[in-house]
């Protein structure tokens, strides 16, 4: 009997109590804060503006492109300055082309080419249908 008592009070002793465990960390999912259409575009124009090299203005217009909507003519004029800054003039073709997919219609990519008209003359970019008219 008394040994029976000593195992089960040395085996009790061996196992650390509920009250003295230290709590384990559960993970939660964080809540986001969602992010205006205005904070995405500044964001966005920020990063473009700071882009240093070739790898983070393409790797910035990758996420920028991947979000659920078509980014805005400040965005894109900064994408497309960056891309001249870092000497890659197919990439600031290439971002038109990217708007030519965004966009849910013809009208809409027209405006953003009227909008950005002053720009893509400055900076002398054409347009993939300028370069390669379709036969």
């Amino acid at each position: 009997m008394f040994r029976s008592a000593l195992t089960t009070a040395l085996k009790a002793a061996a196992r650390p109590s509920l009250a003295t465990r230290t709590p384990t960390l559960a993970r939660f999912a964080h809540a986001h804060a969602q992010e205006s259409f205005e904070q995405f575009s500044a964001r966005y124009v920020s990063f473009f503006q700071n882009a240093e090299d070739l790898f983070e203005l393409q790797r910035g217009l990758n996420n920028c492109f991947a979000h659920d909507l078509v980014p805005s003519p400040e965005v894109i004029e900064a994408a497309v300055k960056a891309a001249r800054r870092v000497n890659d003039y197919s990439t600031a073709v290439r971002i038109f082309e990217g708007i030519k997919e965004k966009v849910e219609n013809k009208t809409q990519y027209e405006a953003y080419l009227t909008e950005l008209k002053g720009l893509r003359e400055e900076l002398g970019i054409e347009l993939k249908e300028e370069m390669y008219p379709p036969a």
